[in-house]
């Protein structure tokens, strides 16, 4: 199917991702994770949850870890430009019979839930805490040096259907793969901040959540986070990488939490900021599409990801394979 058109007069303004909710069964190891291993720093945290954001972010929180008894993602969330505009999404969704709630959550401003069409998880909210800056404060930098959220990755049954929808939002297609046999798409790319992504799409069977992705400084700093994660006990949780994407060109690494939710440390994307920026395309045959240079991905890396709290995974339709490891 052709890539649309961008939507350049959404009914409502989703200014970027926000934050995710993951829940985790052993909050403790999880923290050592996150804030000892990766870098982020808790904003907040008891018995029963923990706040985290990167080293840019004014922002209360970019991830919520929740203990629970099976680990899961809860919403999706996304901030938008002001008041009006969240209730213009609620009216959108309410009239495309997809189902809302508003609900109160710690930090934020009046917040509502909803699903796309696959059953994601989908939270919306116009204003969140700000807290202090502190990315001058350097003596803070640990790990990874993460410096803000980038991108939700999730896996689709239907990438063509998922893209169509979220053009309607107002997400704009950056990259794209298309299996060239039956002309449907095997993965995209769609922004609205102004980078390749706040969301992809990948075929598979879902709704589940790939992976959530967070910006560091240089390529540099994964290499000093896979010396951290080999000498401290982590080495088994490294994923994929290092190396580079074709599609948005971006250095990366994929680690894997204690409860196996999957984290892209990433840098180095590019700017697509005009909104008659072409999308680019790839072939799904290309072995440079998903790996630039360095090893192929893994197995695992194409078939396992984290569920979505109260969705039913379905199978996709879309049969073609791209290239896996041995």
């Amino acid at each position: 199917m052709p890539i649309p058109a961008p939507n350049l007069t959404p009914a409502f303004n989703i200014l970027r991702l926000s934050h995710v909710e993951l829940i985790v069964t052993d909050l403790a190891k999880s923290r050592a994770f996150y804030v000892d291993t990766l870098g982020l720093q808790v904003t907040d945290e008891d018995s029963q949850t923990i706040y985290l954001r990167a080293m840019e972010e004014r922002g209360h929180h970019c991830l919520v870890l929740k203990k629970g008894d099976t680990p899961q993602a809860r919403d999706l969330s996304f901030k938008l430009f002001d008041e009006e505009h969240l209730e213009r999404a609620e009216h959108f969704f309410r009239e495309k019979g997809h189902p809302t709630e508003w609900v109160e959550r710690p930090y934020q401003s009046r917040t509502f839930r909803t699903r796309d069409p696959h059953g994601i998880p989908l939270e919306f909210h116009a204003r969140m805490d700000r807290l202090p800056p502190i990315h001058q404060q350097y003596k803070l930098y640990n790990g990874v040096k993460p410096l803000r959220i980038d991108h939700f990755n999730c896996f689709t049954p239907d990438v063509d259907a998922s893209v169509a929808f979220y053009n309607q939002l107002g997400f704009r297609v950056t990259e794209y793969t298309e299996d060239e046999e039956s002309k449907r798409l095997w993965a995209a790319w769609m922004h609205r901040k102004g980078g390749v992504h706040d969301m992809a799409f990948t075929n598979g069977t879902g709704p589940r959540l790939h992976h959530t992705a967070f910006w560091v400084p240089t390529p540099l700093n994964i290499i000093d986070l896979l010396d951290l994660m080999a000498t401290t006990g982590w080495v088994k949780n490294i994923e994929r990488g290092p190396g580079r994407h074709g599609i948005s060109n971006a250095f990366f690494l994929y680690i894997r939490d204690p409860d196996g939710h999957r984290t892209e440390i990433y840098c180095s994307d590019y700017q697509t900021v005009d909104p008659d920026l072409e999308p680019i395309k790839w072939d799904l045959k290309d072995p440079q599409r998903q790996t630039l240079w360095g090893a192929p991905a893994p197995r695992s890396w194409f078939e396992e990801g984290s569920l979505f709290e109260g969705a039913e995974p379905i199978a996709s339709t879309l049969a073609a394979t791209p290239i896996v490891a041995p």
